[in-house]
């Protein structure tokens, strides 16, 4: 265990050490941090770097194996409507045990956060019921996907600009570390009892149908509901002097998130031991790995939360403000781009999506690929992101677009990259999203004196938009490959005697 710990560190380390890299080399440059900032940044990416490689063990020992396992026995239930009760009720304690969502609801005031999270956690409630019946009924994900995206742009049309951006945010959020794991173990679980042909290609598409749900509800949240004007609450810099006051900052705000991790993961803990008193699915053994897994879990993302809250927020919002009033506002669109392109690397909900890939194709798509893929699909959404932040440009204009030629090209794509793309969406925009570029693009927004609610607002949605199409792209390539490979192998090849013939006549010659 000790030896795959080691192991996860370094992925990690490999995937902070470029953003931690890139912010240092802002602030001795255009974008000076204070001393203290810094240091909470750099203390911040050392707690990241433990929590991710916990966490990353975490999944792999209890998450992956406990949604499988359930996913597996739920069809089992004989009557539907116990299994339709079922699912709800995991979508609802998953969502709400999101600390993404946490993060999101602190930044709109004007609703009450137990008003917006359980309004979010009824939306991914209800469509993980449809996802579920989606894969079992084998429905085609693609025409789902269109029905409810006009949806989804229709109901924007009558819902206030301001609720817009946030309800196209609560799409990203919702799909973090804890859910992501959870939600994509238990669809393939759902499609391995299958058996047929489509089953690993209905294995994707759970998250993506889940991403949905929140963006309806908080819309009509929009409609409906009756607040006391939109608003949000600004990032404070800490003023810190010494390493003794950043060590106490830390230990202070620590047991915040043990607190957080310990309401996350406890209600799905307990509906896994009523699960497992149930079916009888896993022996002993098998619960006492899951059990340490679940420890495992525990202390990677109270540490990694502590990180990206306490360390990456500040620094994203400063940065941002700094480089908006450097008197070259324009750095911001190419910089943005490349805080993307490896920012997304450490979300630890990629590195499970990314396994969850390569397991299912066989290596035919690769970890790095998929990396690839993400981080250049990333890049141009915070590029986006920040150009909206310059010019005030309505997010309709990327976001419909966007989704249109995303929804177009599954039409064209092999269906397994369909639910890939959409699942990717979401994973991507994770807790590093929320905690370090909503930020960012917040302090940019207030230092232009733009409007933070329209124009930051809505980084996560775009963040959460592009990998659809870089993911897409992808699957087209592969396509294309896969049709050359055919081909080839259909040209035929020499057969043994020719093969020992050619060569003896090398050998002569």
């Amino acid at each position: 265990m000790n030896k795959i710990l080691k192991e996860k560190a370094m992925e990690a380390l490999s995937s902070v050490l470029p953003i931690t890299l890139i912010v240092l080399l802002l602030s001795i440059t255009i974008a000076p941090l204070p001393v203290g900032t810094l240091v909470l940044y750099l203390t911040g990416a050392v707690l990241l770097i433990i929590g991710m490689a916990f966490f990353s063990l975490g999944t792999d020992v209890a998450m992956t194996p406990m949604g499988e396992g359930i996913g597996a026995q739920l069809p089992h239930t004989k009557r539907l409507s116990v299994l339709i009760v079922v699912t709800l009720l995991i979508g609802i304690l998953i969502t709400i045990a999101e600390p993404d969502l946490q993060v999101l609801a602190e930044q709109v005031p004007s609703i009450p956060n137990a008003v917006l999270i359980w309004t979010v956690a009824g939306g991914v409630g209800l469509f993980f019921v449809l996802a579920m019946l989606r894969t079992l009924f084998r429905i085609p994900l693609s025409a789902l996907l269109i029905v409810f995206y006009i949806g989804v742009f229709v109901l924007s049309a009558f819902v206030p600009n301001e609720f817009v951006a946030v309800a196209f945010d609560s799409g990203g959020v919702t799909t973090g570390p804890i859910t992501v794991p959870f939600i994509m173990a238990l669809g393939i679980g759902l499609a391995s009892i299958r058996g047929d042909r489509g089953a690993q290609d209905d294995s994707f598409g759970l998250v993506a149908l889940c991403s949905i749900g929140p963006v309806l509800a908080v819309l009509l949240l929009g409609i409906f509901y009756k607040g006391g004007g939109t608003g949000y609450t600004s990032v404070t810099l800490h003023d810190v002097q010494d390493t003794r006051e950043v060590a106490a900052l830390f230990a202070q705000s620590l047991p915040e998130y043990v607190s957080e991790v310990i309401s996350a993961l406890v209600p799905i803990m307990l509906f896994c031991a009523v699960f497992q008193l149930v079916s009888r699915r896993f022996h002993r053994m098998q619960l006492k790995k899951i059990g340490v897994g679940f420890g495992y879990t525990f202390i990677g993302l109270a540490l990694f939360l502590t990180g990206v809250n306490v360390g990456f927020m500040p620094a994203g919002h400063y940065l941002g403000q700094q480089l908006a009033q450097s008197g070259h506002s324009w750095l911001l669109v190419p910089l943005g781009m490349v805080i993307g392109y490896f920012l997304v690397t450490a979300e630890p909900a990629v590195h499970v999506l990314n396994r969850q890939v390569e397991t299912i194709t066989n290596g035919a798509v690769s970890q790095r690929a998929m990396m690839t893929s993400l981080s250049i699909g990333v890049a141009c959404s915070v590029g986006l992101a920040m150009l909206r932040v310059l010019t005030g440009i309505s997010v309709y204009w990327m976001l419909i677009p966007g989704y249109l030629a995303a929804l177009v090209l599954t039409f064209f794509v092999p269906k397994l990259f369909t639910g890939i793309a959409f699942d990717s969406g979401g994973v991507a925009s994770g807790p590093m999203t929320s905690t370090f570029l909503l930020p960012f693009a917040m302090g940019a927004c207030e230092a232009m004196g733009g409007n933070v609610l329209t124009d930051a607002f809505g980084i996560v949605a775009m963040v959460a938009m592009t990998p659809l199409l870089t993911i897409q792209i992808l699957g087209l390539l592969y396509q294309r490959k896969k049709r050359l490979d055919d081909a080839a192998e259909q040209m035929g090849t020499p057969d043994e005697d020719e093969v020992i013939v050619l060569e003896e006549e090398d050998v002569h010659a």
